[in-house]
């Protein structure tokens, strides 16, 4: 049985106690209780002194007043040669004389100081040097082994060893402590011996003892002593049914509160924790005075202006929230009552009443409210019956002829050929609604169509949507001659009619279908804006993408003609000419875009990539070389060294880097190419040293720090590479690719449970990066992975590298049709990832025809991408520096093995 706890537990003691006084102990003080030595003159910390004798501080500060007027003229206090120790006229006037002697004396004691003040300074100088000899900072202790470590060689440093793990064996190994099931047979065997000890001795109830005036012991007729819990009733048998059920549901309570695989953090969302709490608990989720309170204010309100219609929708939506719906109902019936014309109250009244219910209170509201159209709305959606729903929609047209939201909601539930008559009958009631007519339009035949759009014209001149539509409507026809002429006429009309001609709503208006109407649309518009590079590019982009070469070089010639200095189009018709096989051309054009565009960097480059794609080296050499003199550039200088590498001059290619770090050292990618180059000879030490010096110039170049973490992991330094990421990390905080490289580095090193560590951290610090989310789906178990996927999609809904995971994911569970839909939604969503094309196309190989393969590379090969991370190691691989697109495609797609 618990003793009660003592109250005094946990309270500090009182001021004055000693502990066993009461039995005769003594108190004695000790260091602790004085404190640390003070000087005389420090005050006295006494707090168990009486009050007005706390400390001799208080008594020195009483008696301070009359102790400075008392000299001590004591004999004591005399000296022979300086006579006493005080002033003897410090209570004498101070007089001008005694201001100049007082001056006197000090300038002889300035002077007297000076005569010493060298000696004295080096005797002290030589006292501290002596104890610092004798007593010598920890620091100064190891400063000549520091001055040693000037002489260690980096071989030698890279050559001592890792610290190993010190402790024992049994720490370093320890023992898993094994839990073994207990068998129900154990649980039944002690329940009938524990019936035997709890029985009472039946000589005790002889002498009153236990004896109670029931019969049957400490059997008692009330419940309570005995419950009915694991135990059968009327038997000492135990229910093993029960003991399943309680451990079910031990077990979905641990389930429940174990940790998330991935941050860290408990299961529950911080965020929606009061909304959980709400949904379990059916109640308000504020306090229950505020609900008081709010009560009482919306019922003086209501009491105040009975004919306000808010005050009683939100007194309904008060009881609404705190679980009472028959109060709210009562009071918004109330509302409609007293505000009969309120078309709010009405459909609050209608939403709050269940489904007959509903409808009798929308008769009743449509009797007093016979023109809302929000009313008859919702008459209609409480219909299940589509007859029913024609039937009060058209009841409802014909007390409001002219909304066009109820012609809208009518239509969308007859056949073609009844919605064609009543649309016809629409366009009579709504005349100035364009979607009404244009809905017309294309439910009638070609002429009747025609006929319809001139009367759309005609009662609306000033839209140009109607327009539109006839130009597409010829063009569909095949009157193709007709839909430049319609583009024009549509200019001259809405002008007249004062419509403000705006180029981004005209270009908006073009439809992929009607390649006719934009081509129209894109010549007016360069017309008017002949000059404007933005309507001459996006015409560009239509005809490369819906035209012929030849309509896009004919574009392009007059695109440079009225755009000389937009390098975009000279590049465009020069890139034209190159993929049609016709390298004079392409020349000649840059020659002109030379002319128009001097030291253009982008030209420049364009006619060396031109030289080079076809073989003419020495013609690329010199246009470098002139480059290089002419418009030296970073890019031009880079150029230059990959050419010379990618032909096997590494002297001439490593001359040439050098030369460029002199002018742009914080250019990281000559950096970078200088340590690959090292890399590639074998060089590792030179490789080591031009990434340090370029992380010296560039510390934020995230590839430097990657390449120079896989050279130590390349050369077996693990721990110098984990080392060097985590520097980078310190240097560029919230980087994803860092991040991602050091999960991969444990993760390769087989260190699985420090790398799920490294990305808990990584999705703290970047929790919307999709690489590293795309990247924790594949480190979890297969079971998991679709549960982590999910929560990726909610932090990344639009990233392609989640997307990309997923279908890959889908791709592992063999669903075919799922893993292609993602496959289509992610190189939707950014064309320019390779690696999501060359998952396709692997995907494509194994499961998809010679169809589908070939439009999946067709496509890569018009998109062109130029990034992701297996796509830029194969393609900035110099033995592919003249691989197409799609030789590219095939080489990545042949380097991945699908074992995720």
């Amino acid at each position: 049985m618990n003793k009660k706890k003592k109250p005094f537990l946990g309270m500090p003691a009182p001021l004055g106690y000693v502990p066993g006084l009461g039995r005769g102990a003594t108190g004695f003080t000790t260091r602790s209780d004085i404190g640390p030595a003070r000087d005389a003159n420090d005050p006295v910390d006494d707090r168990h002194a009486p009050p007005g004798k706390r400390t001799v501080g208080d008594q020195m500060k009483k008696s301070q007043a009359a102790d400075d007027d008392d000299e001590d003229l004591n004999d004591t206090n005399y000296d022979e040669f300086n006579g006493y120790a005080g002033s003897l006229f410090s209570s004498g006037p101070y007089e001008k004389d005694d201001e100049e002697a007082d001056a006197i004396y000090a300038a002889l004691d300035k002077r007297m100081d000076e005569r010493r003040k060298e000696r004295r300074e080096q005797r002290e100088k030589e006292e501290i040097e002596k104890y610092r000899m004798e007593r010598p900072k920890i620091q100064q202790q190891f400063s000549d082994l520091k001055r040693k470590l000037a002489e260690v060689t980096e071989e030698e440093w890279l050559s001592i060893p890792e610290v190993g793990d010190a402790r024992n064996k049994r720490q370093r190994n320890p023992r898993y402590e094994k839990l073994t099931p207990v068998p129900d047979s154990f649980f039944a065997k002690h329940l009938q011996t524990g019936e035997n000890h709890t029985s009472v001795d039946p000589r005790q109830t002889q002498f009153g003892g236990l004896n109670t005036p029931y019969p049957g012991g400490l059997n008692t007729p009330y419940p309570g002593g005995m419950t009915p819990g694991l135990m059968t009733p009327g038997t000492g048998e135990l229910d093993m049914r029960k003991i399943g059920q309680a451990r079910n549901t031990l077990m979905d309570m641990r389930l429940s509160q174990v940790s998330d695989s991935v941050s860290g953090q408990t299961v529950v969302d911080p965020k929606g924790y009061l909304t959980d709490l709400n949904s379990m608990i059916p109640t308000h989720g504020g306090d229950i005075n505020d609900i008081k309170k709010a009560r009482l204010l919306l019922k003086s309100v209501r009491e105040t202006n009975p004919h306000h219609p808010p005050a009683w929708i939100a007194s309904a939506r008060l009881e609404e929230v705190t679980g009472k719906l028959q109060v709210a109902r009562n009071l918004i019936m109330k509302g409609t009552e007293m505000c009969p014309k309120s078309e709010d109250v009405w459909l609050e009244a209608a939403r709050l009443q269940p489904g007959d219910t509903a409808k009798a209170v929308v008769a009743q509201a449509v009797r007093h409210l016979p023109q809302s159209v929000r009313i008859y709305i919702r008459a209609a959606e409480l219909e299940t019956d589509i007859r029913a729903k024609k039937r009060v929609l058209r009841k409802a047209l014909e007390h409001v002829p002219n909304s066009v939201r109820l012609w809208k909601a009518a239509v969308e539930l007859e056949e073609p050929e009844d919605a064609r008559i009543m649309l016809s009958r629409a366009v009579e009631c709504c005349p100035t609604s364009v979607e009404l007519w244009l809905a017309l339009a294309r439910l009638e035949t070609y002429e009747n169509a025609r006929k319809v759009l001139n009367k759309a014209r005609e009662n609306i001149p000033t839209d140009r949507h109607i327009w539109i539509t006839a130009a597409k409507l010829e063009e569909a026809n095949g009157n193709t001659q007709m839909v430049e002429k319609i583009i024009d006429r549509a200019i001259t009309s809405l002008r007249a009619n004062g419509v403000e001609i705006n180029r981004e709503q005209w270009i908006q208006c073009v439809a992929h279908n009607a390649l006719e109407c934009a081509r129209a649309i894109y010549a007016y518009a360069l017309q008017v804006f002949p000059s404007k590079k933005s309507v001459w590019l996006r015409a560009a982009y239509f005809e490369k993408n819906h035209g012929t070469r030849e309509s896009l070089e004919a574009l392009l010639q007059r695109a440079v003609a009225h755009c000389p200095k937009a390098e975009v189009l000279w590049l465009m018709g020069a890139k034209s000419k190159w993929l049609a096989g016709d390298v004079p051309a392409a020349r000649s054009i840059l020659a002109l875009a030379f002319q128009a565009n001097p030291n253009s960097e982008e030209i420049w480059l364009a006619a060396v990539k031109l030289e080079s794609e076809n073989n003419e080296y020495e013609r690329a050499r010199r246009l470098l070389a002139k480059a290089r003199s002419s418009a030296p550039t970073a890019r031009v200088f880079m150029k230059s060294v990959k050419l010379e590498w990618v032909l096997g001059n590494i002297a001439a290619a490593q001359e040439l880097c050098e030369e460029a770090l002199k002018h742009y050292e914080d250019f990281p990618k000559l950096w970078m190419m200088k340590g690959q180059i090292e890399e590639q000879e074998g060089l590792m030490e030179r490789a080591r040293e031009a990434y340090n010096q370029g992380l010296k110039k560039c510390p934020h170049s995230t590839p430097l720090w990657l390449l120079l973490s896989r050279l130590e992991e390349k050369v077996g330094q693990l721990t110098r590479a984990r080392a060097i990421l985590e520097k980078s990390r310190l240097k560029n905080p919230k980087n994803p690719g860092l991040w991602l490289e050091s999960v991969r580095l444990e993760y390769r090193a087989g260190l699985k449970n420090i790398a799920n560590t490294l990305m808990a951290k990584a999705l703290q610090e970047c929790p919307n990066s999709g690489v590293l989310w795309s990247e924790a789906i594949f480190l979890e178990a297969r079971p998991q992975r679709k549960t982590k996927s999910v929560d990726a999609l909610k932090k990344c809904e639009h990233d392609p590298h989640v997307l990309l995971a997923v279908a890959k994911l889908f791709w592992s569970e063999r669903k075919i049709t799922k893993a292609r839909e993602w496959f289509h939604r992610t190189v939707k969503i950014d064309s320019d990832l390779g690696d999501a094309w060359a998952f396709f196309y692997k995907f494509e190989l194994q499961h998809g025809t010679e169809e589908q393969r070939e439009e999946v590379r067709r496509r890569c090969e018009n998109a062109e991408p130029r990034h992701g991370e297996l796509w830029c190691a194969v393609s900035k691989d110099i033995a592919n520096w003249q691989r197409k697109i799609g030789e590219i495609l095939v080489l990545v797609a042949a380097h991945i093995r699908n074992t995720f």
